[in-house]
């Protein structure tokens, strides 16, 4: 079963233009772009055959070509990832079973959390789409309910059935509780993180569709396999002491930075 891995970019980000190529310092000091460590990220999950950066601007594709990726040059008129995911499945011929997306913007997500989602979607005949979910700790719960009261736009948290079918991905902090958790304790709010995976008929019929009010309201993409009806699998994945956040922001940077450090990622 063939597995294609895309990393979605594009240089103008609504919330952080340019993130892309925004330097990252790791454990030893040594500066590497967004997109490159995403890049390095996904290269280090088994089961993949290919692994390509998709985008449509032309100091990506140098950057990204700098460090030795593979760049497949898209559209402007992709309006978010997963439309960029599926041109660039059709640019390669269609020849894959299984379609990762691994966003630029997500370069801490370990390797087991691709590897875990395509054993999920592969064992699941009948799931068309597929994503991970991180069981929040105090601690990670504490930073997203600090975005919000901040104004900021952080991560994602997604609820989801008894059968692991999403039920709905917010930016808002979802579901409410009004407990107080110790920064290592369990809580019921799950993070959502940014890998999909997709049979390729999903893929295919994702951009004919036209973004519904949930979408456009939440900047989620996923959202539109939930206006349309098609089930998403929910796949929970341990952190295994791994510290995990996307960069959204310019206030991530540092963020980031301090984990690369202490998970002595150079």
């Amino acid at each position: 079963m063939p597995v294609l891995l895309v990393i979605p970019a594009r240089y103008a980000s609504t919330r952080y233009p340019g993130k892309a190529l925004v330097p990252l310092a790791g454990a030893g000091g040594q500066r590497k772009p967004l997109i490159q460590r995403s890049w390095e990220a996904a290269k280090a999950a088994r089961g993949v055959d290919r692994v390509v950066v998709a985008t449509d601007d032309g100091r990506i594709r140098d950057a990204a070509e700098g460090f030795g990726a593979e760049v497949v040059m898209t559209s402007q008129a992709c309006e978010n990832g997963t439309e960029r995911c599926a041109e660039a499945h059709d640019a390669l011929g269609e020849r894959y079973d299984i379609v990762v997306n691994l966003q630029g913007d997500a370069p801490l997500t370990p390797s087991w959390f691709v590897e875990e989602l395509v054993a999920a979607l592969s064992a699941h005949p009948t799931a068309e789409v597929a994503t991970p979910v991180l069981r929040c700790d105090g601690r990670a719960l504490a930073g997203f309910l600090d975005d919000r009261r901040a104004g900021r736009v952080g991560g994602t948290t997604a609820v989801f059935g008894i059968d692991k079918q999403a039920l709905y991905f917010s930016k808002e902090v979802i579901p409410f509780t009004a407990e107080r958790f110790a920064a290592d304790a369990p809580t019921p709010v799950f993070h959502h993180v940014g890998v999909y995976a997709y049979r390729p008929s999903a893929l295919a019929a994702y951009p004919r569709w036209q973004a519904g009010p949930l979408e456009a309201l939440e900047g989620l993409e996923q959202l539109r396999f939930l206006e349309r009806e098609r089930p998403v699998l929910c796949v929970e994945v341990e952190a295994r002491g791994r510290q995990f956040w996307e960069l959204n922001n310019p206030e991530d940077v540092p963020k980031i930075e301090a984990m690369l450090r202490a998970m002595e990622i150079e």
